[in-house]
């Protein structure tokens, strides 16, 4: 296995113990650092002159430190602390998340040891290790960095605590607290780490929009239709969009006011949409150009209700599937193109027909493939108005619908704000 090898190598290296080397090294791996990365990183906290300079790391203001640094002494303001829990080795490891900030900016934290972090204290970090995270740097508070806390407040230009709104939020925030409305809610049972696991998700609202969430620990504050207070969430992606994260170490307090939940949604350009990497809510305008394969009348997997091809489920293999609607579409505006995905309710009313009259028009046509043509001939090449959860990944932009209409828009007066914006 490559990470006992190179624990061997390393404490053959640093003379040191390997039980413990290789600890750290799991440690770093399981945290999403990279194997190299992480043998540096263990170098330099055991005290190998290889990673450069021996001597005592360089301080520096938040905004110099870049991700070629290896440690930094570095001064500034607690902006957030939140706990979170970990695995490694098989056991439960309590780290500590959030953000420091000086004079000059602000960099995301992972202290491995307690601390006593908390917001508003000026403290010291010396000897902290810098990793890349995401692109950026990251600080690294562990068992080789000394950490003083200063009497002397320093003046950050930034605001101290977590609280934020929901269209703030991004994947990777940490330690945050936002007052919401539960939208929707429902407990589940997964397959999780301890086995099966009880967990709740639905959505959050406030006043910016609208997430989803995930609570690994149910909290009973948190039903639906209840409005609630969450302090120290995290923020991870699930399915190309940001999801609210609520762990045992969150804070749930419920209100006894509501939590006004705006009901309008971004509008925005198809290729900007699709550059942000996401979007839970927002709509597009475009001319729909075509109706892709797998449309119209489909079977589904009953196991894990994933589209069968000729019986054949790619998880359950030889399946009796169930048969629903379904549309994939593409639309474009001009400046980018999105599949927009149509659910059975919606396939219905652009098709005209419920699901026993596509069954009953495939039996007398002999071919499920006029169910998918009817819809063509109703939807391609008009201009729809599309509202819903805007994933992309790998194999393109996926809009999944939750309202599909015609446009009504003025396609002269348009045309006249565009050229209008273009002389300007």
């Amino acid at each position: 296995m490559e990470l006992d090898e190179r624990a061997e190598d390393l404490a053959s290296d640093l003379g040191v113990d390997k039980e413990e080397v290789k600890a750290d090294l799991q440690n770093l791996v399981e945290y999403s650092v990279p194997i190299d990365e992480a043998v540096q990183s263990l170098r330099r906290k055991y005290g190998d002159g290889s990673s450069g300079g021996g001597g005592a790391p360089s301080s520096k203001d938040v905004a110099e430190i870049t991700p070629e640094d290896s440690s930094v002494t570095v001064t500034g303001v607690v902006l957030t602390a939140g706990k979170r829990s970990i695995r490694y080795q098989g056991s439960d490891h309590v780290i500590v998340e959030g953000r420091l900030a000086d004079e000059t900016g602000a960099i995301d934290y992972t202290a491995w040891e307690d601390f006593g972090l908390s917001p508003s204290e000026t403290i010291t970090a010396g000897n902290a290790g810098v990793r890349e995270w995401d692109g950026e740097p990251e600080l690294n508070l562990g068992e080789s960095t000394s950490l003083s806390f200063l009497e002397e407040s320093l003046e950050v230009p930034y605001k101290i605590g977590g609280d934020a709104q929901l269209a703030d939020l991004q994947t990777g925030d940490r330690a945050v607290t936002i007052e919401v409305s539960v939208l929707e809610c429902e407990r589940k049972t997964i397959d999780g780490r301890d086995g099966e696991t009880d967990i709740l998700s639905g959505v959050f609202g406030d006043e910016s929009g609208r997430l989803p969430f995930t609570n690994w620990d149910p909290a009973p504050e948190i039903e639906e239709g209840g409005s609630v207070r969450i302090e120290n969430a995290y923020v991870q992606e699930f399915r190309g969009v940001p999801e609210v994260n609520v762990s045992e170490f969150s804070t749930v307090t419920a209100l006894d006011r509501e939590i006004d939940v705006g009901s309008d949604t971004a509008t925005m350009d198809i290729g900007d949409a699709v550059a942000t990497g996401g979007v839970y809510d927002v709509e597009v305008v475009g001319n729909l150009l075509a109706v892709r394969d797998g449309s119209g009348l489909i079977q589904r997997c009953p196991e894990c209700y994933r589209v069968i091809q000729k019986g054949q489920c790619r998880t359950h293999g030889d399946v009796d599937g169930i048969d629903d609607l379904r549309v994939k579409a593409i639309l474009d505006d001009g400046t980018g193109a999105v599949t927009v995905v149509l659910d059975d309710e919606l396939t219905e009313r652009v098709y005209g027909g419920t699901l026993e009259d596509a069954l009953e028009q495939a039996r007398e046509a002999m071919d499920q493939e006029v169910v998918a043509e009817t819809i063509r001939e109703r939807i391609v090449g008009r201009e729809y108005r599309v509202r819903g959860h805007l994933s992309v990944d790998e194999y393109g932009a996926n809009l999944d619908a939750e309202t599909f209409a015609e446009s009504d828009d003025d396609p002269a007066a348009r045309a006249t704000a565009f050229l209008e914006e273009v002389d300007a």
